[in-house]
């Protein structure tokens, strides 16, 4: 606690404030990458404060930097004027990268919605998604430069960034249920399609229900704190939400949201070339998901379940693109 407090101090310095104002510092759970602390102040300010694992630690390609994409994301969302954490203070030039930022009220949203509180929750959600796709980008791709400058098309910084996912595979020996070369094959089949994609868009690209906060404050109905953990977000096809949103099912069976995203003025339509973007899509986050055991050296169960659930899904993703792409 000592070195989490006197870390704490130091980047409350840092960002202009008063390091004797620092009343606590607890850990919060749920992040699979980087260490996550909440900071509360003496006057009831809360800040968060997410810090990188060091250079050493095992990760994937497109990980580099993901805090520069997280606090792009957070501006953003800011000028769209949808409910998210607001950067305070970015130490990209120390020898700890961090990122500091407000803390949004709620708390991930869990099981305990009902049925009666989930419906207007997905369409309130649609419409700050719809808000979030107005905001664009100069270029497509990862915006940490991870992968690269940002590239002028988007078959182009899609085809980089999957092919990236496929290399860390490769060199991790991850477990896949069909060979690299056949992942490789339904990309190459599916490309054309990408050529649709002509604006770059901000894309989130985790938004599965742990990183939306349910401010449920007493006597109210329950409301979308905030959309949190956009470290992965990228600049490219605004159909790539639609991933995590519905993670391992299909987001065209979410009439709330789909309901609220167009009533905001988002275009959602599932034609024969945005199935194979969505499918590709899909390929892409469950490659990640598969790939990431690796270097994150989770435990059997988890490894069990990812086997179990993730890779059966990628196989159908792959088998919707060739088939899609083929007609």
């Amino acid at each position: 606690m000592a070195d989490s407090w006197e870390w704490a101090r130091r980047v409350l310095r840092g960002a202009g404030h008063d390091p004797e104002l620092l009343a606590g510092v607890r850990t919060l759970s749920g992040g699979t990458y980087n260490t996550v602390e909440e900071l509360l102040l003496t006057d009831g300010t809360r800040y968060v404060l997410k810090v990188p694992p060091a250079s050493t630690v095992p990760g994937m390609r497109y990980e580099r930097g993901l805090l520069t994409a997280e606090a792009e994301f957070y501006r953003a969302a800011a000028a769209a004027e949808v409910a998210a954490p607001r950067v305070v203070a970015v130490g990209e030039d120390t020898a700890v990268p961090y990122l500091l930022m407000t803390a949004c009220p709620g708390e991930p949203w869990d099981g305990s919605i009902t049925e009666a509180e989930r419906a207007p929750l997905r369409r309130e959600l649609g419409r700050r998604l719809a808000r979030l796709h107005t905001v664009t980008g100069p270029g497509f791709g990862y915006p940490s430069g991870a992968l690269g400058p940002l590239a002028p098309d988007w078959r182009t910084a899609f085809t980089a960034m999957f092919e990236a996912v496929l290399d860390d595979a490769l060199d991790y020996g991850a477990r896949l249920p069909r060979s690299v070369d056949r992942v490789a094959g339904a990309l190459r089949a599916g490309r054309p399609a990408l050529d649709e994609v002509t604006t770059p868009v901000l894309v989130h690209f985790d938004l599965w229900d742990g990183n939306i906060l349910l401010d449920r404050s007493p006597g109210e109905e329950p409301r979308i704190g905030g959309l949190i953990d956009g470290e992965r977000m990228f600049w490219g096809d605004p159909l790539a939400d639609f991933v995590s949103l519905a993670l391992l099912g299909d987001i065209k069976k979410d009439e709330a949201f789909l309901t609220g995203y167009r009533e905001a003025g988002g275009r959602a339509e599932f034609d024969a070339p945005a199935r194979v973007r969505l499918a590709l899509y899909r390929a892409y986050l469950y490659l990640i998901m598969l790939t990431e055991t690796v270097p994150r050296a989770v435990d059997q169960e988890q490894e069990r379940w990812v086997q179990a659930v993730v890779a059966p899904e990628l196989v159908v993703a792959l088998e919707e693109i060739e088939q899609l792409a083929g007609s």
